[in-house]
């Protein structure tokens, strides 16, 4: 026996020690719906460095279950986001959902009795709703058209929800009994636009819907639920946009409307008459989010400073408005009330990492409900970003956030990346960095994200300087004006500068390559536009007029003129610098050609283009072992084409 144990031994030793040979070597093995093309192999040495930072989690406030006072939250375990319940605070969180999707959105019945969530396959964004019946999902529509879960009717009885399975194409609005769902009853058949239902009056005599035509422009109708009766409630001859749309208890309608101004203030709209009344105004801020309290007296709301969240409680019988000062500096999601009063939210912070917390309306208590784990590093090290403002070339101000590396670990001046958000109707907000914070912290890489013209957050006027094909070029010019801001910068290195962007951040990587190429080393662009007249003749038939009021009609020949001319792959010969792009094969917003054929042009011209495709993924990677796969490919892109003297 002992000599078999000897034996046994020394083989598992020479084992080992054939593997610690072998190690320097190693590569890590790619997800099988990963398609790589110029990506060199990923050693296993850089996953056993950076994998600290990718063990992290994140945990979203979802809803609050009126029956056992548990918190709904979605968060991973696995390669997803599922849905978890929490019983209290800083309880262990017990998984609901077990899909190979990631589950985002739910919702519990006004009685806790159901709980409806949506999800859609591989990303195509063809969302099904299902309801959780005793452990398992049980599909509630098609299986085939696209849905929008919507919200409940004040009794718990039915459920408004949108769905394109009539036209294949547009959002109708239905009501459905969860029980009956064959019985789902059309209440809108809609002949464009984005329409989608927001709340029922608290006699669930009206259904409250919004017609989303762009960002400073909503339509909202109120239908009768019986006759079905369409009627409209925005008449402003000037387009009026609306952010958390809600009744309160009374039957008032609340919304964040920037009627009459340029920012959204908070105010109640008369259904008769059509008017905004304004209750609070944060000047220069918009409020962008907001709840209202099961009894009326509290309204919950959100003021967007320049990206930070600002949370503040409404007292709607005084008047008065309380700031929650407490709460770490970084971005608040998803406030809702729960029955009994509390509050709920997520915080993201980069110090803190995303958690859901409450707080409590008459206290201001802030009650932390998750803490999730950031693979054993601290948060708190993390880089606190620094807001930068300037003036673009034509005088016009903007901002963005600066993460500097910790100058006592890396000294000296620091090579920089510059973010490109998407939309373009997003804003880059100062939030947990994720796998990023490996570039900051172990690297010393400086990342900025900036708000170019176009962002929301900073007024209807700012949001509008960039539509359309003749004034689109203008966000680029921006990037040049904060690259000369950078340039200048002490702790910056000059000669070691690229960029980054997803979706419309893309198409501004490429952009960005071909005006300011011999100021930057590369450019790292994901799911991105390369020709605005391909784009919008190839994303999905629903959402073409939409971004059409945003870039321009490629059916008009003067504005496709224009489009071609600005379209970066008219110009994809001049790009000089390296490229790497990122892919969702079964993208529905910008098709997987647009980076095949600006791949395939810049290759013409014999320059490096890395390209990662995954099979199994839409508009960006949400499985974590794809986008881990995704970190290690751009981190090796960077290391050559950014750190290295080329």
């Amino acid at each position: 026996m002992r000599r078999w144990l000897a034996c046994q031994i020394i083989v598992l030793f020479a084992l080992f020690t054939e593997a610690a040979q072998a190690a320097p070597d190693a590569v890590a093995p790619k997800p099988a719906a990963l398609v790589v093309d110029q990506i060199p192999d990923i050693p296993l040495a850089i996953v056993e460095q950076t994998r600290p930072y990718m063990e992290y989690r994140t945990a979203s406030f979802v809803d609050w279950d009126p029956e056992s006072k548990a918190m709904l939250i979605s968060t991973r375990f696995a390669d997803t986001r599922q849905l978890h319940r929490v019983t209290a605070p800083m309880a262990q969180r017990q998984q609901l959902t077990f899909a190979s999707e990631p589950v985002l959105r739910a919702r519990y019945a006004p009685d806790g009795t159901s709980l409806l969530f949506q999800k859609d396959s591989g990303g195509n964004e063809v969302h099904q709703i299902f309801a959780l019946d005793s452990g398992k999902p049980k599909l509630l529509t098609d299986g085939k058209s696209r849905n929008s879960l919507g919200p409940w009717s004040s009794s718990g009885k039915m459920l408004a929800f949108g769905s394109n399975k009539r036209t294949g194409l547009y959002n109708d609005i239905y009501l459905m009994d969860p029980a009956k769902p064959e019985d789902a009853r059309m209440l809108v058949a809609s002949t464009g636009g984005g329409w989608f239902p927001i709340d029922f009056s608290p006699d669930d005599k009206h259904l409250l819907v919004f017609n989303y035509v762009s960002v400073t422009d909503n339509q909202l109708y109120l239908i009768d639920t019986v006759k079905g009766n369409l009627r409209k409630l925005t008449e402003s001859k000037k387009p009026v946009a609306y952010e958390g749309l809600q009744f309160a208890p009374d039957g008032k309608l609340w919304a964040a409307s920037d009627d009459g101004s340029d920012v959204k203030r908070l105010g109640i709209l008369n259904p008769e008459t059509s008017l905004f009344e304004p209750m609070v105004d944060e000047k220069i801020w918009d409020i962008s989010d907001f709840d209202i309290s099961k009894d009326g007296r509290w309204i919950a709301f959100e003021v967007n400073q320049a990206g930070r969240s600002m949370l503040k409680f409404y007292d709607t019988r005084s008047g008065k408005v309380r700031a929650v000062n407490a709460l770490p500096s970084g971005v608040i999601s998803g406030v809702k009330f729960a029955p009994w009063g509390e509050l709920g939210l997520t915080l993201n912070s980069n110090r803190t990492g995303t958690d859901a917390y409450s707080i409590n309306p008459e206290t201001l208590t802030i009650t932390r409900w998750t803490q999730s784990e950031t693979g054993g590093l601290n948060a708190a090290n993390n880089a606190s970003p620094e807001l930068v403002e300037i003036k673009s070339f034509d005088g016009e101000p903007m901002s963005g956030f600066l993460y500097r590396p910790d100058p006592k670990k890396h000294k000296g001046k620091r090579p920089l990346i510059i973010s490109v958000h998407g939309g373009p109707e997003g804003q880059a907000t100062p939030r947990f960095l994720g796998r990023n914070n490996y570039l900051i912290n172990e690297l010393g890489i400086a990342i900025f994200y900036p708000n170019v013209r176009g962002s929301t957050g900073f007024g209807k006027r700012f949001v509008s300087l960039d539509n359309g094909p003749w004034q689109r070029e203008n966000s680029v010019l921006d990037i040049g004006a904060f690259l000369d801001h950078l340039r200048k910068d002490k702790r910056i290195d000059r000669k070691h500068i690229a960029v980054t962007g997803g979706s419309y951040g893309g198409y501004m990587t490429l952009a960005s390559m071909l005006r300011y190429g011999k100021r930057l080393k590369a450019g790292l662009e994901v799911v991105g536009i390369s020709n605005f007249v391909t784009f919008l003749e190839n994303t999905q038939a629903y959402r073409r007029d939409l971004r059409r009021v945003e870039y321009g009609d490629e059916r008009n020949a003067e504005q496709r003129a224009k489009l071609l001319e600005i379209s970066p792959l008219q110009r994809a010969s001049e790009i000089k610098i390296p490229l790497m792009v990122v892919t969702g094969a079964n993208d529905p917003r910008v098709p997987a050609s647009e980076a095949d054929q600006v791949i395939k042009a810049v290759r013409a011209n014999d320059r490096p283009a890395w390209h990662l495709l995954a099979k199994n993924e839409g508009h960006g990677f949400r499985k974590k072992a794809n986008a881990d796969y995704q970190f290690w490919a751009s981190l090796i892109f960077w290391r050559k084409y950014l750190l290295e003297e080329q």
